[in-house]
């Protein structure tokens, strides 16, 4: 127990509460097919999050990177998406590593809660109001996803656009319980500030597990 405790705080072995192909429904990305590895943990607490189950790293089975991979290598996609729960709450180093020398493509979905690890392609950042994103984050972030759930989140978002590099792709997604309040917003404000685009989540309008 000990030396799984170790290994899971070296990142050789990582909690996983679900592994599977299917397609990108939102961000940059949507459409493309994906193989999403979802890291159990997560100490950020949203109170719209739509799996709540991750939460608790201890529900799920604790899997060595070799065989999260080689899982992977089964379905015929190379892009990977690494997502959660919150998957910073671990070192991505050896899974990273281990994906790519297998000739993935790399991607994170994250809050940017936690420091910085792992070599990624594509790092999606998504802050949250319920934990403050770790400043190691910023110069990372490829996308910057804001949802919108209050009229304040707008507001929330620009602050964190002031601090990402200038290539970073800026996208605001309402958020599903709030579509139909939050999306015409989104709309107009997108409209009004054209250096943000709009993210839908298509795999719920379009039923794809």
């Amino acid at each position: 127990m000990e030396n799984t405790k170790l290994q899971v705080s070296e990142g050789t072995m990582l909690p996983v509460m679900e592994a599977f192909y299917t397609i990108q429904g939102e961000g940059t990305f949507s459409g493309s097919p994906s193989y999403f590895i979802r890291l159990g943990g997560c100490d950020v607490g949203c109170v719209w999050c739509d799996v709540k189950e991750s939460w608790e790293a201890e529900k799920w089975p604790i899997l060595s990177v070799e065989s999260i991979v080689n899982q992977a290598m089964t379905f015929p996609g190379r892009t990977v998406v690494i997502t959660g729960g919150e998957p910073l709450m671990y070192k991505l180093g050896p899974l990273t590593a281990t994906l790519k020398k297998n000739g993935f493509r790399i991607h994170i979905e994250t809050s940017g809660a936690h420091p910085f690890s792992g070599i990624f392609d594509w790092v999606c950042f998504s802050p949250k109001k319920f934990k403050k994103p770790h400043p190691s984050i910023y110069d990372k972030a490829d996308e910057l996803k804001v949802i919108a759930y209050h009229n304040s989140d707008f507001l929330f978002a620009e602050e964190h656009a002031a601090k990402v590099k200038s290539t970073c792709q800026k996208l605001l997604q309402p958020e599903w319980s709030k579509r139909e309040t939050m999306t015409n917003r989104v709309i107009d404000y997108v409209k009004t500030n054209p250096n943000w685009k709009i993210s839908l989540q298509t795999h719920k309008f379009m039923d794809i597990p």
